[in-house]
């Protein structure tokens, strides 16, 4: 990921007439190099899931398709934040390095499914607020 916090990738889908089918990338499992948390959780219309940073924690995020959505990162404290809108059509795939505030918003009209991996335990002490959207 070079010096990179924060990196983007829609994944290819596999499925068939039976439905989506998403793999994640192994450069995808390289970055986390171990998964010891995983959360899963819905965003419904016009609400806002993030806006913080992790001071260890490095984290893959698989956005589900559904729901048009937005993300929204800085690469550090003083960076400008910055976004990136999708339709909800594909997976798309977000790795996230410590240090960079993310958050996404749900702007579509249908709720928003997402599945977070994490390199670490989950431990709100090394969670940070700081506002991106």
């Amino acid at each position: 990921m070079a010096n990179m916090k924060l990196q983007i990738s829609e994944l290819p889908n596999s499925g068939d007439a039976r439905g989506f089918s998403f793999t994640a990338p192994p450069e995808a499992l390289d970055f986390l190099e171990r998964i010891a948390d995983l959360h899963m959780a819905s965003t419904a219309p016009g609400a806002v899931r993030g806006n913080h940073y992790h001071l260890r924690r490095r984290e893959a995020i698989v956005m589900l398709p559904g729901s048009a959505w937005s993300l929204h990162w800085d690469d550090g404290a003083g960076s400008p934040a910055q976004h990136r809108s999708f339709d909800g059509s594909g997976a798309v795939l977000i790795l996230i390095s410590p240090g960079s505030s993310h958050a996404v918003r749900n702007d579509g009209t249908a709720v928003l499914w997402f599945a977070a991996f994490s390199s670490e335990k989950f431990d709100p002490s090394e969670t940070v607020e700081r506002k991106v959207v």
